[in-house]
């Protein structure tokens, strides 16, 4: 429900929330560009001394009035003709003209009315609704992503609009809360809704009889700082029974100008000090820096609605290729996908598909959505759940844990939970292990027992199918090929080699970057825009399920780079390791934004074995700001697998490598990168107390030891591997 609340305002107002955002960051400027044209005046300038200058410029004084900018401005009739001028505090001279400036004024009957007074005023009021309802739904959905409101500020994961749309909204929803929330109190004001009118001394007259007082003996006007005036209107000429009308921050007072004694005065209530609170957080008149801030957040929204629409459309896109997908309210089996790059969901396409052509109605959705209020006509729920890192939900599934283990009462229809992983990791489907464990805690009954995919496998999801189409008395065989985004081929141009003195054949393989069109440069799709630490997506001859490898290099360095070494049996870094200049692979590109250093200058621990010095090499070659980066590389011997070792000695003549340690199986005082870690403990912690960022790249065993000898190292300084990575200063690719 959150998400439909917060998805049609968002798609029905668009353009008119963009429109009032955009014409009210504009707006925020003009406080600053008032402030900075208008004189001021004095710290202890009084409004007497104030009067006596500009009436001494211009007789017929008739009202002086002070914006929030400082800018006085005092109007008067000379020879029957009125006049207005900008006032400079210092002389009471004219310093300008008092008419706002041409792009002000257009903005301004653009941003409040659209040009259309009462009917624009009220459509102008209904966008700033609807942006409020969108800051509100958009902070809730925030705080599910990111698994509670205590992890408001986490690292965001997952494709790139979202991470965007996440950080953006982060960012900006308290800005356009406020700015929503002052609009509309500043319309309902213009519409007399609030009981908010200026409170007004009460009518009196003056004593007649005795001639004026000077200005400076009128206390009330003698004692107000130039500071705190808003309005002096002064007695009209040849009336002795006129006053003078004084409105300060604190109020309003009707002084006698024959005796200088207060006549009657009034303090503002509580709903005009709301109204003008309300406006000055809203115009940022007598708040610059506050109104420059909540310029620069609305700037966020054009942002805001184009990734909030690109993952509209990737949801509907989802949705759309499995035909006859219904309602939630009307599907008996409800299929929730968990996925973290998208490869989950081709499996729940093939899914649906079987169960459609077994007769049964489907409605299938992201795990984020999961509402058991929806499921009116449900029999059963399947979820489809990847895992991500160790044991972590996808990025936009977090929370739903949370929200199932929070249910009152567990839904009826029972429920299958299908885990996808890879079993090279300890936690393997470790995330569909916590959501069979937490809907057993709440008693949700079962379909069917936990049950993984490995490796996508196929075999294992035909498998379930087979166990599924039993319990439900269908004849159900899953026959899934995994969807595979658009490849192109590369071609081999370089390679270099190492390992075969020790039986582990590497190689250093390069190809030439494809030929990429404009729309592809334009938007960064495909190969156009890459960095070191994405991966490679290889598809080997004979095979329909691609291996991946971390990249080395990245799209500004004009080339593709990785390192693979042969493994026994294996299909495809066979393939690659014998493959030769001008031979060509069929590849694609997967983003890694996770695996990559973080944006400053804090140092950068990099730590590899093997072929897991691929994607740190890469961070080396782009290290052309010469941040520090420390490296420890661990092979088998300094003359058989160093890999990189010629650019490994440029790169550290050169600043991008400010020291590299290394650490050899097969050679010498054999050890491997724990032990050197070990051995620089002071400089390791001190490091990371300093900031540093760690990231670690090759074989899992080596991954395990280095994290074992990291929490040695960061016993006793409140530190751990754990705690670095939920900072985002600890990172692994393992394989």
């Amino acid at each position: 429900m959150l998400r439909q609340i917060h998805r049609w305002p968002g798609l029905i107002a668009a353009l008119l929330i963009v429109l009032l955002a955009l014409s009210g960051a504009a707006l925020s400027v003009f406080p600053l560009i008032e402030r900075l044209a208008a004189p001021q005046a004095a710290s202890d300038l009084s409004v007497a001394d104030l009067t006596a200058r500009v009436a001494a410029a211009h007789p017929g004084l008739e009202q002086i009035r002070r914006a929030p900018s400082g800018r006085v401005v005092a109007y008067w009739f000379d020879g029957g003709q009125p006049g207005a001028a900008v006032i400079d505090p210092a002389t009471g001279q004219d310093a300008g003209s008092p008419d706002p400036i041409a792009a002000e004024l257009w903005l301004t009957n653009l941003h409040r009315s659209l040009f259309l007074d009462d009917t624009g005023r009220i459509t102008m009021a209904a966008g700033a609704a609807a942006m409020l309802v969108l800051a509100l739904s958009g902070a809730g959905l925030v705080a599910r992503r990111m698994g509670g409101w205590a992890r408001w500020f986490g690292r965001t994961r997952g494709p790139w609009a979202g991470r965007v749309h996440v950080e953006l909204a982060r960012f900006a929803v308290g800005g356009l809360l406020l700015s929503s929330l002052t609009g509309l109190w500043m319309t309902a004001s213009t519409f007399a809704l609030l009981p908010d009118d200026p409170a007004e001394p009460d009518f009196v007259t003056a004593t007649a009889g005795p001639a004026p007082l000077p200005l400076a003996q009128i206390a009330a006007l003698a004692e107000t700082p130039v500071a705190a005036l808003q309005k002096l209107s002064l007695p009209a000429a040849g009336d002795p029974t006129d006053v003078f009308t004084l409105k300060t921050d604190g109020g309003s007072a009707r002084i006698d100008p024959g005796t200088g004694a207060v006549l009657s005065s009034a303090a503002p209530t509580g709903w005009e000090r709301a109204s003008e609170i309300a406006q000055m957080l809203h115009t940022g008149q007598g708040a610059l820096v506050l109104g420059l801030i909540l310029g620069l957040m609305a700037l966020s929204v054009p942002a805001l609605a184009l990734t909030g629409a690109v993952q509209w459309l990737a949801t509907r896109a989802r949705g759309s290729r499995i035909k006859g997908n219904v309602a939630a309210g009307s599907a008996e089996t409800i299929l929730l996908v968990a996925s973290e790059g998208g490869s989950t969901w081709g499996f729940a396409r093939t899914l649906q598909t079987a169960l459609m052509a077994a007769g049964q109605s489907v409605h299938s959705a992201p795990l984020s959505q999961f509402d058991p209020a929806r499921y009116g006509r449900a029999k059963r729920v399947l979820i489809l759940a990847a895992t991500y890192g160790e044991g972590e939900s996808p990025a936009a599934a977090r929370g739903v844990l949370t929200r199932i283990r929070a249910l009152k009462q567990a839904p009826s229809a029972p429920l299958a939970v299908l885990g996808f992983g890879d079993r090279a990791f300890p936690d393997f489907c470790g995330y569909a292990t916590d959501l069979a464990l937490a809907a057993a805690d709440i008693g949700w009954s079962e379909l069917l027992p936990l049950a993984t995919v490995d490796r996508q496998s196929p075999q294992d999801f035909a498998r379930w199918g087979r166990d599924l189409g039993d319990v439900l008395g269908l004849p159900l065989e899953l026959s899934h090929l995994p969807d595979l985004p658009q490849t192109q081929m590369l071609r081999l141009t370089y390679r270099r080699d190492y390992g075969a003195e020790v039986q582990a054949p590497t190689a250093i393989l390069r190809f030439a970057l494809p030929h990429q069109g404009l729309w592809a440069r334009l938007t960064g799709q495909g190969f156009a825009r890459f960095h070191a630490g994405d991966l490679l997506g290889i598809l080997p001859e004979g095979s329909a399920v691609p291996r991946f490898y971390s990249l080395a290099s990245s799209a500004r360095d004009g080339f593709v780079e990785i390192c693979v070494r042969r493994q026994p049996g294996g299909l495809c870094s066979g393939q690659l390791t014998a493959l030769q200049p001008g031979a060509t692979v069929t590849a694609f590109l997967r983003r890694n934004p996770e695996f990559r250093p973080a944006k400053g200058r804090a140092p950068v621990i990099l730590i590899g074995a093997g072929t897991g010095i691929g994607p740190l090499a890469g961070f080396l070659r782009a290290n052309r700001s010469h941040r520090p980066m420390h490296l420890y590389f661990g092979a088998r011997t300094p003359t058989s697998d160093l890999l990189y070792d010629a650019e490994l000695r440029d790169w550290q003549n050169d600043g991008r490598l400010t020291s590299l340690t290394t650490a050899f199986s097969r050679h010498g005082r054999r050890a491997y990168v724990q032990d050197c870690l070990r051995t620089d403990a002071a400089r390791i912690a001190r490091l990371i107390a300093g900031g540093a960022q760690i990231m670690v790249c090759g074989g899992r065993e080596m991954a395990a030891a280095v994290r074992m000898a990291l929490t040695e190292i960061l016993a006793g300084t409140g530190q751990s591997p754990a705690m670095l990575k939920a900072e985002g200063r600890y990172a692994e690719d393992v394989y």
